[in-house]
């Protein structure tokens, strides 16, 4: 432990996009927090063509809702297909996409699927994507199923994860999981930073249980970066908890995990750390190819 949404002229809309209410929190500023999680694929086809696929869980009053958004290696949006909280009764289904040269089939069940606080399935579901034939993702526990659904060549899809963006809320202490490598354990993530109760405050990140990163003296280390060991691996994380501090009653901080193996390449160009330093959270992460992101938006409730 050491101290220290774009439519293009092809793009094809299946549904309007899915409003949250539910979960959220709505600071002074008017800034909302909703309970959503964003998770970014590159896939590839046989042909070496390469997607990127993006999927957004949501969570309201009215239930979980879905968003599958394809894009081509130019960052070009092929397609968005949504299905909206409340709506669900199309739990499960498949639609056929005709894009170009492209026919894209998306398959899903989630009749029977399980959720924990994450608006993201844990078990019981499944999601496939099929581009000309080929099985590009495929996500969920329910291989069998999927098999007897499609007529793909192969069962084997080229994807990685490229990065995961989720918003967690609490008072002092934030929690989630997350998977750092392709075939690697699946983590705990906790940070607990308790602002109320000491003209001090002290951010503490865990992972499993065990302390990794102990900031002291917050109100003048509100931003930084420092690197951990997860699975053998080092992982940056970088923090920006200024909102918390001299905001409103409520804010977000932002956390960024990214594996890689220069991220000094990444930050090169923020040669300080000022206001805008937050607005790194929200470049491209695949562009750099330097490995999985996570980010978290913590939102602090009154």
């Amino acid at each position: 432990m050491r101290d220290f949404s774009c439519f293009g002229e092809n793009g094809v809309q299946i549904a309007d996009a899915a409003s949250s209410s539910s979960g959220s929190v709505t600071t002074s500023s008017g800034k909302f927090g909703q309970n959503l999680v964003t998770c970014v694929y590159q896939c590839r086809l046989r042909n070496f063509s390469c997607f990127i696929v993006t999927l957004t869980w949501t969570k309201s009053l009215m239930g979980q809702g879905l968003s599958v958004q394809i894009d081509d290696s130019t960052n070009h949006c092929l397609c968005k297909l949504e299905i909206k909280p409340g709506v669900f009764v199309k739990r499960r289904g498949f639609k056929n996409l005709e894009v170009g040269s492209k026919f894209i089939d998306v398959y899903w069940d989630l009749a029977s699927a399980k959720f924990g606080f994450s608006p993201e399935p844990v078990e019981g579901f499944y999601l496939a994507i099929v581009v000309n034939k080929d099985l590009i993702l495929m996500l969920g526990d329910m291989e069998k199923e999927v098999k007897n659904k499609i007529d793909v060549s192969s069962f084997t899809p080229n994807f990685v994860f490229v990065s995961k963006k989720e918003h967690v809320f609490g008072k002092k202490v934030y929690a989630t999981r997350a998977q750092f490598c392709g075939k690697g354990e699946i983590h705990d993530i906790v940070i607990e930073c308790d602002l109320a109760c000491t003209n001090d405050p002290c951010l503490l990140i865990r992972v499993d249980g065990k302390t990794m990163m102990q900031v002291k003296h917050l109100r003048w280390k509100f931003r930084g970066n420092y690197t951990i060991l997860v699975d053998g691996l080092p992982v940056e994380v970088y923090w920006d908890v200024h909102n918390w501090l001299f905001g409103k009653l409520t804010g977000e901080a932002n956390f960024l995990f990214q594996t890689c193996l220069s991220a000094e390449k990444m930050w090169a160009s923020q040669s300080n750390m000022d206001a805008s330093w937050s607005n790194s959270f929200r470049r491209d992460p695949q562009s750099h190819g330097l490995g999985f992101s996570l980010v978290l938006c913590a939102w602090k409730n009154e």
